[in-house]
């Protein structure tokens, strides 16, 4: 008792020592365009003391009184030093000009310089787009979701999909958000490129379980992508015309370095080719997708500053007459920014997201839609009372409208009776306080607690069933009225301990909670995906994950290589019953199955992060395990993602000022996958049997991708051409089973392969 006194006293005091310093807050900004600038380090050596600027660009270091030198730092950027008088406080907004010359230095990791070794992040994943602009990909597009299934712990969910694994959790159990609103499905054209138009983004961190407090209602990972504010200097036009798609991004001063817009466009033509075809049945079909991101910014002053930004986007995909499919999404945010002094910053959100999928069976006069809607509120406030501790806190409401699924006929004498099930509503609520200690030089540790609440709200039937699953009660609720409710905590803990000043090693501990989930029975994600949320039968989901890791820097910093190993456990895991009817279904919850798992494994991460030559080797090995009752007799049997063994290599060299190359090289053991164990005959037809889940193996997927870009004399255009699958490896997306046509009775293995050999051409310019 006497050590726990001692401790809290010595921690009352290092807050205390604030009233005998100085602080020196502001921004730090791009000098050529005015963005203001993730993760800049704002340090007075001679003190060892140290800041970082937020996600607007905000940083507050506290010093003592007196004349200091600053080094304002960031990679890629020239570095500055500032004598600084800090007989008060002093506010700045400084601009960095970046390094003059293409290949001076080139960062692929937009990781801090020194985090790497003395922060307590871990499973974090942060690259620049530069880089990600370099990383060879289908049809040339630049991907950020194709490049972080590059890394350690995460799997893409198939060939040329968007979706992915993070550290064996499902695919809903990422949240993924743009300008902090949620993206609920975000993928292009069958998930063969994502929602996220490089072009307009700024930066990107991945976060693989390991989440800071203020981040939740997903299990798995959290993937915050920021757009750019737009160019507050001049008036700027880019783009890119490519062999399927073009984008076009124009950005420029609301009123010069004090407000900005920009607005970037895309549009895939690949329908343009198919009305060539001489195949009627390509001639009549479609096949595209659009984008466009919005963004204005605006200063009230050097206290407060307003953001606007959306994004909209559609696919569409139609068989001649036959059938077609489109979805979309759509998302608002409105943020303002107020400074209440040079420790206290405040950030107030609005959010609004939707997304909605439509399939159309034309023939029969068919539509069934679904979807789902939010509102968000959120209040962050971060207050940084002095070098040893950072504070962050804030509270968080989203309203979700779920549209489970709705049947309309356009034929009058249609066999088929249009049909809606009823839409169901839920308030997501949740306060969390974090707080980042530095007691020492080489111990630093970040703990928060994060308290979450779901309630079901009318309007509504809920259903009582038997053991059987049959319905055998119901009750009405009205509008508004408390159907259900879920809680609980969610603590958070992380730890660094610095060995020397290039060693150290790290721990963490997190609980998260997810409330809605994601009913799909497809190897892949896929629009027609439903989102249903938490209720009488389906409880929350819940992990709790433990990561230890070792983590180096070596060459004066140029390399760095990191091993961490997880466990994680997860409860009321939702999978559907053997032989579910996968119609919709407002009993739908009457065809799942709940069960718990286990996740682990060891991720290896070398990396090159400056010079001519950059890149980095990524392997993982890991298990994804579940268990259910009613499933696979009760036995653990491997998740779908679960893959054992996963190589990544990538690499990029800057030779000259003209030629920049990169390559890709990824290597994993097939998805586990549920095969006929045998077969039996019936009415004369061949019936396969299934008897074990997930007890079989997709074949090892493997495949090599290159590009190069020509930048030439002229600025103010480049030339991009890459091939996907150089050696043709015909990988299998999917191997069917069926009775032979040649010979009756006997059954045959069919393999399905998208792609071999893909070119591609890509003229960028910028003006």
């Amino acid at each position: 008792m006497k050590h726990l006194t001692l401790f809290f006293c010595c921690w009352l005091l290092s807050w205390g020592l604030s009233a005998q310093t100085s602080t020196l807050s502001g921004y730090v900004l791009d000098a050529e365009t005015g963005e203001s600038m993730i993760g800049a380090t704002i340090a007075a050596p001679a003190l060892k003391a140290g800041a970082y600027s937020n996600e607007y660009g905000f940083f507050s270091l506290t010093l003592p009184p007196g004349k200091h030198w600053i080094e304002i730092r960031y990679v890629g950027y020239q570095t500055d030093s500032l004598l600084i008088d800090l007989a008060h406080s002093v506010s700045i907004r400084h601009e960095l000009f970046p390094q003059n010359s293409r290949t001076e230095e080139v960062i692929i990791m937009a990781n801090r310089a020194g985090e790497h070794v003395s922060s307590t992040e871990m499973g974090v994943n942060a690259l620049s787009m530069d880089m990600i602009k370099k990383v060879p990909v289908l049809m040339g597009e630049t991907d950020i979701l194709k490049t972080i299934q590059l890394l350690p712990g995460v799997k893409s969910a198939g060939e040329g999909n968007s979706g992915f694994f993070v550290r064996g959790g499902g695919a809903d159990q990422n949240l993924i958000l743009l300008d902090e609103a949620p993206v609920y499905n975000p993928s292009h054209l069958l998930g063969f490129f994502s929602v996220f138009n490089g072009d307009a983004i700024k930066s990107m961190k991945l976060y693989k379980g390991n989440m800071p407090a203020e981040y939740g209602g997903r299990l798995s990972s959290a993937l915050d992508i920021r757009m750019k504010d737009g160019n507050s200097k001049d008036y700027h036009l880019s783009g890119g015309l490519g062999l399927i798609s073009s984008r076009l991004t124009f950005e420029g001063p609301i009123v010069p370095e004090q407000g900005s817009f920009i607005v970037s466009a895309r549009r895939t033509y690949a329908d343009a080719f198919l009305a060539l075809s001489s195949d009627s049945a390509l001639s009549s079909s479609q096949l595209y997708f659009y984008d466009l991101n919005m963004k204005a910014n605006y200063r009230l002053g050097t206290r407060d500053q307003v953001f606007l930004s959306g994004y909209l986007g559609r696919d569409v995909f139609g068989f001649q007459d036959q059938f077609g499919i489109d979805w979309g999404n759509s998302t608002a945010t409105l943020r303002w920014n107020h400074l209440f002094n040079n420790q206290l910053f405040l950030n107030s959100t609005l959010i609004y997201s939707d997304y909605d999928y439509a399939f159309n069976l034309d023939a029969a006069g068919l539509k069934v839609s679904s979807g789902i809607r939010d509102w968000n509120w959120k209040e962050d406030l971060s207050w940084y009372p002095n070098q040893q501790n950072t504070v962050k806190m804030g509270v968080n409401a989203i309203y979700h409208q779920f549209v489970p699924g709705a049947v309309s006929v356009e034929e009058e004498n249609s066999p088929v009776d249009p049909s809606s099930l009823p839409q169901r509503y839920a308030l997501e609520s949740a306060a969390y306080l974090s707080h980042e200690w530095v007691p020492t030089d080489r111990f630093r540790v970040n703990y928060g607690l994060r308290a979450s609440a779901f309630t079901v709200l009318g309007p509504g039937t809920v259903y009582e069933y038997d053991g059987e699953g049959s319905v055998v009660d119901s009750a009405e609720y009205g509008s508004g009225e408390v159907i259900k409710q879920y809680g609980g905590l969610e603590p958070r803990l992380s730890a660094s301990f610095v060995l020397q000043p290039t060693q150290s090693i790290k721990a963490s501990y997190s609980r998260n909670r997810q409330y809605i989930h994601l009913l799909s029975n497809a190897t892949t994600t896929t629009p027609t995906d439903v989102w249903i949320p938490s209720s009488e039968l389906v409880e929350p989901e819940i992990s709790d994950q433990i990561s230890l890791g070792y983590f180096q820097t070596f060459g004066k910093g140029a390399y760095e290589w990191s091993v961490e190993t997880y466990y994680k456990a997860l409860q009321n895991q939702i999978e559907y019953q053997n032989g579910a009817q996968l119609l919709p279904d407002e009993t739908v919850e009457t065809q799942l199955a709940f069960g718990s798992g286990t996740a682990y494994g060891v991720e290896l991460l070398v990396q090159k992060t400056a010079g001519k030559l950059t890149g980095w080797v990524g392997y993982t090995w890991s298990r994804s395990l579940r268990q259910f009752d009613g499933i696979n007799d009760g036995e653990v049997f491997p998740a779908r993602q679960d893959r054992i063994h996963e190589l990544s290599v990538v690499a990029m060299y800057d030779p000259s000022p003209a030629w920049s190359f990169s390559g890709s090289f990824v290597y994993y053991t097939g998805n586990a996958v549920t095969f006929p164990s045998g077969s039996y005959e019936l009415n004369g037809s061949v019936v396969p049997l299934y008897t074990e889940r997930n007890g079989y193996r997709m074949p090892d997927y493997h495949r090599l991708d290159l590009s190069a870009t020509y930048f030439g004399k002229d600025p103010r255009g480049s030339w991009n051409f890459s091939l996907y699958n150089v050696y043709g490896q015909k990988n299998a997306y999917s191997i069917d089973f069926q009775e032979s046509e040649t010979q009756p009775g006997t059954t045959e293995i069919v393999k399905t392969y998208l792609f071999r050999w893909v070119p591609s051409v890509t003229w960028n310019f910028n003006f």
